[in-house]
């Protein structure tokens, strides 16, 4: 691939030579605009700003001018259509506006970048700068202390406190940072190495951004990073006048947070602007809303955000009826009983066929040894064989022979098992054979299997019942298949939690609760819970309290939630392996920016070893003979079981050294702080301290430099790429080195036979090792198999969201119209008109005007305005036109009657003496259902009740909107669980999905469009009382709303019944002591037990004590 890239270069050119060829006559202009900048007093500079913002606005002023005259026709016209073309027209100048100010700003980048240098450059050589006070200034100093008030001066110092640490600002924009932030102002994606301050460089297109007005979002990984780099940069922006704030430091829907989201600049977590803008889309009112349009955002870690966590939908949920009525604690002792005894089987099956190899019989031993990887591929002394000399190729070749005519032939491997697993796609089936047993305790030998509805239905029909008791039959045959699929499910996910699931690898077990370990970094991800009833599955094998279903009341992937700022860019040091996918997915270009100093770090071909304890001793001699050279060493693995491993071994040397992992994640800091040092070993997780440098001395740097050694090639180059850039910051020395085995996930799953071939061809021995070029590009290859894999699980993931984002669109477009009320009169119109359609052409297609006359008095309270001749003669574009106007006006005189009949009782009321109200509350019912409407109680005075009405509208749009999504929401979940069974009928789930949505989206739409408008025409009060009236007092938030992000599998879409919704994070409680249920009999430290050797078939009696060693390690069992 390198020859053809190479010579695609030649041909085409090098396309990061083109990207900087264009960008590096505006680093020129940056920095002459600098230097000229160097004359000018403090105060001059400041007044650039000023500068910059009436620009802008002088070239958005026309635009304005028509937007403002158009939103005057809009309220002196109640044309529908005319109403349309004003809006359209309103939105197309907005966006214009926008297109004529991003010209403004790329005209104004080269100084605008050059003032942010400038002022950085005054930071450095001034430990205080002296301006002439302006009121912000003054506003400020009143709440940061590097601002100090003498008269009419106010002095900047160039020392304050980020988050905790205390800072002197020492940075000035080098020229390939200028790049980075011309890249990331185009909406692009920099690459920028470690240690090449992407927070510095993210300060120049923030500026020039927000000069707008229209707010500038800086995305972080986490709360740390969000804190520290708002308090960081904050003073650089506050010199000329800019707002900043951060949105974690805030409480959900608080008036501070509002205010944050106010500012020029706004600081946060990917979650929290994900959760806002799901909360302000549950709002009852505007002024709950915090967020603005979205503007602009910036992505720190730009690849963490958007790839790795675009699988993991945010969801807000609350409790569901019957959440806690599951079947996990009743089928776990049948799953377990089935596991150990597939467990049994398979080791005497091993047994078996390594004794057939061995003998030469290979044919049947690769037939028995294929059972064994279909049935427990993670069997440990599985594993360990096929890294013996020409064992996996034999297992691959059997594959190959079984999988060939659409696996016609893999009946006869799956014959003797209980289940078997898919371990790529991580799917389990049940057996015939595993049906049987686990059915053998239950009178119903069908109480594992699916009814036959087609079939049985028939069977039904054909019996010639009475309709009454036909329908009875059936609802009842439906009602087994939901129960015995919710079972099959259930038991399903137990399987997977029993046999593909391990404590400590991918999740950890704290404080009682079960928490997702996450592969890329290691951290425990608080609040994230697997869906689809997998973590109530692993809830339940690991004994802890298994937490309740909720139900989804407002969700969005990160892919779409990003997708809606106008410009979009981001930052990280490893991109260019996912160049395809941000392209394809967000049309976000990768730039590869060059560093401040060329990288000297060298990086050595991966040493590949038969087995890991081959590998582990391997890098346990290395690391010892590094810690004595006096270089610190970064050990990057894949998982806590690794780690821990890993500093037992270092411990057994007496080498000392820090552990960080999900367990030790609360001292990242410190052990990140340490772990430059001369001799000091740190274990972590691949990614662990993401965002953060590892600063080393001159001393180490003689040394040699931080020494990175791999104990594991993950299953994506990026990781790998981050490890290794931990080393050789700005031009530091270093040193990185992968270590593999065979016995890895990665080469077991997906790594190539060529590996193994060579391995066997060479004949090495135990503990020697192969080192080749060659060898390392072979794993890439890998690598890129499962990032493809990947990248088409997320995509799949994103086209099901797509179908709910377009329909969360309509849906959130009509919540924010009723909120704001600007354009609620022209939905509610809309509505008309698509109800009369839908009345009129329903029944006119059947003839039927008994149900249209019915629907009519039922739904608006009026006779029919169209005769039964007049139905059947005039056509139907002509009927809806009828329709529409002769209940526009019913409409339009039932308004006017609302507000003459409630303005009596709010003249009362307000003209009582000693009224103090501000805000009432006034009922309104329909006759079935009742609303309370809350009102500014001055202006529904004023208006004389027309202001109340209009609320009306909008309390009831609202009300009815929020209850139709929730009950559509649910549906959708079940529909996204059953469309995944037309697999088996040949069929594209998806396109089942889309069609299927779009019909209950449609339905859903159709029977709201009636309710609001039966509510608003039917409504009115139920007494003109005065004291049916109250002080309406503020509505506290609904603060018990779970947000969690629903963990979906990476093989999510391949696996049968997985689904991206699931449920929410779980509540918080008091540490409990963790209660283990024994599943076997107890055995004593000196009782006698038989046990035997699973590789040799030896057997030998001896204490348990003196067994229990044998048994951890896997080579022995218990046989008697």
């Amino acid at each position: 691939m390198s020859f053809l890239n190479s010579i695609l270069k030649t041909f085409v050119g090098d396309k990061t030579k083109k990207d900087l060829s264009q960008i590096t006559p505006l680093v020129t202009e940056i920095n002459n605009h600098q230097k000229n900048l160097e004359t000018l007093s403090h105060d001059e500079l400041r007044q650039k700003t000023i500068i910059f913002k009436e620009e802008i606005a002088e070239k958005r002023k026309s635009f304005d001018l028509n937007i403002l005259k158009l939103l005057e026709e809009v309220k002196l016209t109640s044309d529908i259509d005319l109403k349309e073309s004003l809006y359209q027209q309103i939105d197309s100048q907005e966006e214009e506006a926008q297109n004529a100010v991003e010209e403004v700003l790329n005209k104004i980048l080269p100084e605008a970048f050059a003032v942010v240098k400038e002022t950085a450059r005054r930071f450095v050589e001034n430990k205080s700068i002296e301006v002439t006070a302006s009121e912000y200034d003054r506003e400020l100093s009143q709440q940061k202390e590097y601002i100090e008030l003498k008269g009419d001066k106010a002095f900047w110092a160039n020392s304050w406190d980020a988050a905790g640490k205390p800072i002197t600002w020492d940075m000035i924009h080098y020229d390939v940072q200028l790049i980075g932030g011309i890249v990331l102002h185009q909406g692009k994606i920099a690459e920028m190495q470690t240690g090449e301050g992407k927070t510095l460089v993210a300060t120049l297109p923030v500026y020039l951004n927000a000069l707008t007005g229209k707010g500038v979002h800086l995305v972080t990984v986490n709360d740390y990073l969000a804190k520290r780099d708002s308090a960081w940069m904050a003073p650089l922006f506050q010199f000329h006048g800019m707002s900043l704030d951060c949105i974690d430091y805030h409480d959900p829907n608080s008036s501070e947070r509002r205010k944050a989201y106010q500012a020029d600049i706004t600081y946060g977590t990917n979650n929290e602007f994900g959760f806002d803008y799901l909360r302000d889309n549950m709002a009852n009112t505007a002024e709950d809303l915090v967020q603005r349009k979205h503007n602009y955002a910036i992505v720190d870690e730009v690849d963490s955000v958007l790839v790795d966590d675009a699988r993991t939908p945010l969801i807000i949920s609350g409790p569901t009826p019957e959440g806690d009525r599951h079947e996990f604690d009743i089928l776990k002792s049948n799953v377990d009983s089935l596991v150990s005894k597939q467990r049994s089987l398979l080791t005497s099956v091993l047994v078996d066929a390594k004794a057939k190899i061995k003998e030469g019989n290979t044919e049947d031993g690769a037939i028995l040894l294929y059972r064994v990887f279909r049935g427990l591929p993670k069997n440990k002394a599985l594993i360990k064989f096929l890294s013996e000399e020409g064992i996996k190729q034999l297992l691959q070749k059997t594959e190959n022979h079984y999988m060939q005519d659409n696996n016609r032939e893999m009946p006869k491997v799956d014959v003797a098992l209980y289940f078997v697993i898919d371990e790529k796609n991580n799917q389990i089936d049940l057996t015939e054979k595993g049906i049987e047993v686990l059915s053998e305790k239950n009178e119903d030998k069908n109480f594992f299997v699916l009814p036959d509805i087609g079939g049985e239905i028939v069977k039904i029909e054909k019996q010639d019942l009475e309709a009454k008791k036909e329908a009875s039959l059936k609802e009842t045959l439906f009602k087994d298949f939901d129960i015995k699929g919710e079972r099959i499910h259930s038991m399903n996910q137990l399987l997977k939690a029993y046999t593909l699931f391990e404590k400590d690898v991918e999740y950890v077990v704290m404080e009682n609760k079960v928490k997702i370990v996450d592969e890329q970094t290691g951290r425990i991800m608080e609040g994230r819970r697997y869906s689809d009833g997998l973590h109530q599955a692993i809830e339940a094998k690991e004994n802890v309290k298994i937490e309740a279903a909720t139900q989804t009341y407002a969700t969005i992937t990160l892919q779409n939630y990003f997708r809606m700022y106008q410009k979009l860019s981001g930052m990280t040091g490893t991109a260019v392996t996912e160049a395809g996918e941000f392209w394809e997915i967000y049309e976000l270009d990768v730039i590869e920016i060059p560093t401040n100093r060329p990288i000297v770090r060298k990086d050595d071909d991966d040493l590949i070893y038969k087995t890991k304890r081959e590998k582990y001793n391997a890098v346990i001699e290395k690391v010892t003979e590094l810690s004595l050279e006096g270089r610190p060493i970064l050990i990057g693995t894949t998982s806590v079981e690794i780690s821990e491993l890993l500093s037992k071994m270092l411990s057994i040397r007496k080498v000392k050294h820090n552990v960080l992992n999900a367990k030790m994640h609360k001292k990242e800091a410190d052990i990140v702080a340490e772990a430059g040092n001369p001799g000091i070993v740190t274990i972590a997780t691949n990614m662990a301290g993401r965002g953060t440098d590892i600063k080393l001395s001159q001393i180490v740097k003689e040394a040699g430099g931080l020494a990175i050694i791999g104990t594991e090639r993950h299953d994506s180059r990026r990781v790998d790429r981050q490890l290794r850039g931990r080393s050789g910051r700005q031009g530091d020395p270093g040193s990185s080195q992968f270590y593999v085995s065979l016995e890895d996930n990665l080469m077991r799953l997906f790594g190539s036979d060529r590996v193994a071939k060579v391995m066997d061809r060479m004949g090495l021995e135990e503990g020697e090792v192969i080192q080749h070029s060659m060898m390392t590009k072979s794993i890439e290859r890998a690598q890129k198999k499962v990032e493809e894999n990947n990248f088409g699980i997320r995509k799949r993931l994103l086209e099901y969201d797509d179908v709910m984002s377009a329909q969360r669109e309509v849906i959130y477009k009509r919540r924010k119209h009723a909120l704001q009320g600007s354009r609620l009169k022209l939905d509610v119109l809309n509505m008309l008109f698509d109800t009369c359609e839908e009345i009129i052409l329903n029944n006119k297609a059947a003839s039927d005007y008994k149900n249209f006359e019915f629907e009519i008095i039922s739904n608006f309270s009026m006779t029919a305005p169209i005769s039964e001749e007049q139905f059947s003669e005039t056509s139907e574009d002509q009927l809806i036109t009828k329709l529409y106007e002769a209940l526009l006006l019913h409409y339009q005189e039932k308004t006017e009657l609302n507000a003459q009949m409630a303005f009596p009782v709010i003249k009362e009321v307000y003209e009582r003496p000693g009224n103090k109200f501000e805000r009432i509350v006034v009922p309104f019912t329909d006759g079935i259902k009742s609303l309370n409407v809350v009102t500014n109680l001055k202006e529904a005075y004023e208006s004389k009740g027309k202001h109340l009405i209009e609320d009306f509208e909008r309390n009831i749009t609202l009300a009815l909107i929020d209850d139709a999504w929730k009950v559509h929401l649910r549906k959708m979940d079940e529909l996204k669980q059953s469309v995944q069974l037309a697999v088996h009928e040949q069929k594209d789930p998806l396109l089942i999905y889309k069609f299927e949505a779009f019909e209950l989206f449609k339905s859903m739409l159709a029977v709201l469009n009636k309710e609001v408008l039966s509510f608003l025409i039917k409504g009115g009060l139920p007494n003109q009382s005065p004291a049916s009236i109250q002080e309406a007092k503020r509505a506290k938030l609904n603060k018990n709303f779970n947000t969690s992000k629903d963990e979906v599998l990476n093989t999510e879409e391949l696996a049968q019944r997985n689904r991206s919704v699931g449920a929410g994070v779980s509540q918080t409680g008091k540490k409990i002591i963790e209660t283990i249920i024994r599943e076997q009999p107890k055995i004593g430290r000196n009782e006698r037990v038989t046990i035997k050797n699973i590789s040799t078939g030896e057997t030998k009696t001896v204490k348990f004590k003196q067994a229990d060693p044998l048994l951890k390690h896997g080579s022995w069992v218990i046989s008697s």
